[in-house]
């Protein structure tokens, strides 16, 4: 078969400043180059920006549980009181809600109900944290509990990065397979009569 009889043979031969620099792929169209960017700005995105939204996230999320472990160490001090009832002993060792009683720095008798575990007889010291205005109340926040939270948040971040990147590598890769499987269509409804054509002779 002659090259004359090709649909790809008409026309003059391509000048020399239309040939695609050395090392390019001739094949590849524009969705093809953007892909390639896009893919080179996800990958920066993933290498400088996981990081930095992790620490920053994480150490934001640190501090303002320090801040609330600070004021409910002022806020909150222990007392001992008394057991007002004894809580029995089963084979249940959850704590149980029990009403105690102390005395306050000014000599008020102050009454509250804290956890105890069973078993504990009636009159028993317990140590109470309570609130400067003498109610009873849990624990203050600790420091671990803050440098948990910067590490959650922090790993969080950084997982929704890299959710975000790949769900937009994701669409990107749809929209532009839309876009080529359309212009593929079109090519071909071209090329399809003039191809087929060779064969019919």
């Amino acid at each position: 078969m002659s090259a004359q009889g090709s649909p790809y043979a008409s026309g003059p031969p391509p000048k020399r400043g239309d040939r695609a620099p050395k090392g390019a792929n001739s094949l590849s169209r524009m969705s093809d180059r953007f892909e390639c960017w896009f893919r080179r700005v996800l990958m920066v995105v993933l290498v400088l920006g996981l990081p930095a939204a992790a620490v920053s996230a994480g150490r934001t999320a640190y501090e303002a549980s320090m801040r609330t472990v600070r004021a409910q160490a002022a806020e909150r001090h222990q007392v001992t009181a008394q057991l007002t009832a004894g809580v029995k002993s089963d084979d249940d060792w959850a704590k149980r809600p029990v009403q105690v009683r102390w005395t306050d720095t000014n000599g008020v008798v102050r009454m509250g109900t804290v956890l105890v575990k069973p078993g504990t007889a009636k009159g028993a010291d317990v140590r109470v944290w309570v609130t400067r205005a003498g109610t009873a109340t849990s624990p203050p926040t600790s420091t671990l509990n803050a440098t948990t939270s910067g590490w959650m948040v922090g790993g969080m971040a950084a997982f929704g990065v890299a959710a975000g990147s790949c769900a937009a590598w994701a669409g990107m890769r749809l929209v532009l397979d839309r876009r080529r499987y359309a212009q593929w269509d079109a090519e071909w409804d071209l090329v399809e009569p003039q191809w087929s054509a060779r064969f019919r002779r």
